[in-house]
């Protein structure tokens, strides 16, 4: 990978040091100008007809292939979602097990994308939530916990889950990859997981409101979707028998938008272009380079894993952040918690890392 050639996909980082893409990425040239085409084609064409329907199906399915390919998975065990937080809700929405009696186990470090729709589930059914610290997840699982909901990496310091020993404990287990796809390797087979929930706009570069759910096949096949659509429908002229598609594709969020599957696709084609473990590989060195800079100088840098957060104790996150954006340096502060973090990416290159140390 030739992280000058990346870098130059991304006009933003011409003017800022942008280093936020854990809310979301920096947007390519080429998925720019896969959105304006498209929606050219549609203001001239107009949305109607066969032709301009298999042409959706033929973006969805082009997608879905290369999200699986990002995942390690077969392409009909990938739903197209429109977030992380949307596959978090589908899986557990979906599941019909979870009950009284029952526990689902989460960390101290979960997104509130993940703790809204895990409450809710809690609500409808009556299972008990549990919390444990990130790092003990698997020590934690006991005689009750039928599923472990966690992030595969946390969104506070970038820390990694041990999601083998997680599913050594024998719960099931959902993912919160919102951090981790196009961040870190992935490969769902490796990892075991029932659900992997994943965001499009962050690491892959594309639209708000895209995104993907893994389900592994033999899981999804007993499950129905919780909000069935045309798209569900493995024969739609039969809706009331409700007759889906095979594997996750029952899942899918509804019609893929032209524009913003076109942008999605083309960004995630750059990706793969340039290789996304080498991608991933670039972008955690240099993330390590910035944890040790920040270390050197004083800072209490969060404890993390081979990933691309970096997060910084502050005493006033929110300042501090405003005070770097003002001098073109783009990071978030994590409400709450009194951090910032920045998120470094294989387009982040030196003098954005010195220009982000000058600063903290």
């Amino acid at each position: 990978m030739d992280p000058a050639r990346l870098r130059s996909e991304f006009p933003v980082l011409e003017r800022v040091a942008y280093l936020n893409a854990g809310t979301d990425g920096p947007v390519p040239r080429r998925g720019h100008d896969a959105a304006a085409e498209r929606l050219r084609l549609e203001l001239d064409q107009g949305r109607s007809g066969a032709a301009y329907f298999d042409e959706l199906k033929g973006l969805a399915t082009r997608m879905r292939e290369r999200l699986a390919g990002f995942l390690g998975a077969d392409a009909g065990d990938v739903a197209l979602t429109r977030s992380t937080t949307d596959g978090v809700s589908t899986a557990l929405a979906a599941m019909r097990d979870l009950g009284r009696g029952d526990e689902v186990l989460t960390s101290d470090e979960e997104h509130p994308g993940l703790l809204a729709p895990l409450e809710v589930a809690r609500r409808r059914l009556g299972f008990e939530v549990r919390q444990a610290p990130f790092d003990e997840l698997a020590g934690a699982v006991g005689a009750a916990t039928k599923l472990v909901a966690c992030s595969h990496v946390s969104w506070v310091g970038g820390r990694l889950a041990d999601v083998a020993a997680i599913r050594a404990a024998g719960a099931r287990v959902l993912l919160d990859g919102a951090q981790g796809l196009g961040a870190v390797p992935v490969d769902v087979r490796a990892l075991d997981c029932d659900f992997y929930a994943a965001s499009g706009q962050k690491w892959l570069c594309g639209p708000d409101g895209s995104g993907c759910l893994y389900v592994k096949r033999e899981v999804a096949d007993a499950l129905d979707p919780p909000w069935p659509s045309y798209m569900s429908l493995s024969e739609p002229a039969r809706a009331s028998e409700l007759l889906v598609h095979e594997g996750a594709r029952r899942f899918d969020m509804g019609v893929a938008p032209g524009p913003a599957t076109s942008w999605a696709l083309a960004s995630a084609d750059l990706l793969a272009e340039h290789g996304l473990d080498a991608i991933a590989a670039h972008a955690a060195d240099q993330a390590q380079r910035l944890a040790d800079g920040l270390a050197e100088r004083g800072r209490d840098v969060e404890p993390r894993g081979r990933t691309t957060l970096v997060s910084w104790r502050s005493h006033d996150a929110e300042a501090d952040v405003a005070r770097m954006a003002d001098a073109g340096v783009v990071v978030r502060h994590l409400p709450g918690r009194g951090l910032v973090r920045a998120s470094v990416g294989a387009w982040t290159n030196d003098e954005d890392l010195e220009r982000l140390l000058a600063l903290a």
